[in-house]
């Protein structure tokens, strides 16, 4: 036993070569190279200065980290996130290994926002918005444009509120949260209000009531509205959840990596299509029927809207989540009857479900909100989810987002470029 634990003491203090680098991973020369410009591995010149040589204990420990973490050796410049957050198996979806659609029909958007930054569910919990932070915001957001859009008055308010936290660039996960439950309430109140008569409540969701519909809201409307923000907290790495894990790669504090999600929410492929699914609700019905609806979407070049998501099979669970709980509210009626005769339509030759977007229009639509409405819940919502992946990204080694371009270019060297009209 002394002998063996003698060799492995040698074996870990001496350095190994490229060659034998590699073979211990199972990778090529080159893959150790790549390893090496990623941080992952350090290398030092050899005796003479011929090649390079590398320490036998941290390559034993990467190849450990590899095999444990299942991640492809051969392949590290393949940009994989670890991530305890949410999981999609199937046609249903987890925060924290817990059925996440149960979850937001159960508790409030705060408990399920508090359940996936902390794996503890807190009770009533509540977030408040300080009134230097509220003032500043609604301050920025006063100085823009009448037509600015919702997403645009968010972003402006999150740089806001940045702007008054001197402790923001405090990156502790309490100190984060800590700003999180701040920043929440701050850009769901920020917002102007619809009605000016409207008495803003503490939970979020009735905060936000007011900056959406101009009617007044009943508690049945203020569940479902509730319950739409619980759903749309996180859904795995989106595209605006990938912008925000590289902003906080860098290092970047919350606000700022909350602004790079708001950033790429813009996208009509992402925050803004339960927009286009609200204009098509209620083109249906004016017109009194999904078909000539479709067909006019088709005949443009568009996708018919709120149909259809890569990562489900059948019907998206955060839409059927929400139609269920729109059968119980007497003003979706209409908006609803118009939604399955969209996916009825559609159902003719494709096998296209509902998505999210569609039960977000439906409740929009049937509100008297603007077809931006959607765009914004989406958006408030899933700040906490951009949180949590900003923690957890905190956690992880900086800068490790930056996968590598590959040149497709001219080969160089070429000439200097001439002005226009030199010699």
């Amino acid at each position: 036993m002394r002998d063996q634990e003698s060799a492995l003491a040698q074996q870990v203090a001496r350095r190994l070569s490229t060659k034998e680098t590699a073979e211990l991973l199972g990778v090529k020369p080159e893959t150790v190279y790549a390893y090496v410009s990623r941080g992952q591995l350090t290398s030092r010149r050899g005796q003479g200065g011929r090649g390079s040589t590398f320490d036998a204990a941290e390559v034993e420990a990467l190849a450990r980290r590899n095999r444990r973490e299942g991640k492809p050796s051969s392949r590290p410049d393949e940009l994989s996130v670890r991530t305890r957050l949410t999981l999609i198996d199937g046609d249903r979806y987890f925060f924290r290994g817990v059925d996440a659609a149960q979850l937001a029909a159960r508790h409030s958007y705060e408990e399920v926002a508090e359940w996936l930054w902390t794996g503890t569910l807190h009770p009533g919990a509540r977030f408040s918005a300080p009134q230097e932070s509220l003032s500043a915001a609604r301050r920025a957001i006063g100085a823009l444009p009448e037509h600015s859009r919702p997403v645009d008055r968010l972003r402006v308010a999150a740089v806001a509120a940045a702007t008054v936290d001197p402790l923001r660039y405090d990156l502790s996960e309490e100190s984060v949260l800590g700003a999180a439950r701040s920043l929440i309430p701050t850009l769901a109140a920020a917002l102007p209000l619809q009605r000016s008569t409207y008495a803003d409540g503490q939970p979020i969701a009735q905060r936000l009531w007011g900056r959406l519909s101009h009617k007044e809201p009943d508690d049945a409307s203020l569940r479902v509205l509730d319950m739409a923000l619980g759903l749309l907290v996180d859904h795995d790495l989106a595209a605006s959840t990938l912008a925000v894990r590289v902003a906080a790669s860098a290092r970047a504090h919350a606000y700022a990596a909350v602004s790079a999600g708001l950033g790429v929410l813009e996208g009509p492929l992402h925050g803004a299509a339960s927009g286009l699914a609200h204009r098509m609700l209620l083109e249906v019905l004016d017109r009194g029927n999904a078909g000539p609806v479709v067909a006019d979407e088709l005949r443009a070049g568009r996708r018919v809207p709120g149909l259809g998501h890569r990562l489900y099979k059948g019907e998206d669970p955060r839409a059927q989540a929400l139609f269920a709980a729109l059968e119980e509210l007497p003003a979706a009626r209409g908006a609803l009857t118009a939604a399955r005769d969209v996916v009825a339509t559609t159902a003719r030759h494709t096998d296209l479900h509902a998505n999210v977007d569609l039960a977000l229009a439906v409740f929009t639509a049937s509100h008297g909100m603007s077809a931006e409405a959607g765009e914004t819940i989406f958006a408030v919502a899933r700040t906490a989810g951009w949180i949590a992946h900003a923690l957890e990204e905190y956690g992880e080694r900086p800068l490790r987002m930056r996968p590598t371009g590959h040149y497709v270019g001219v080969r160089p060297p070429q000439p200097l470029p001439s002005s226009p009209g030199q010699k």
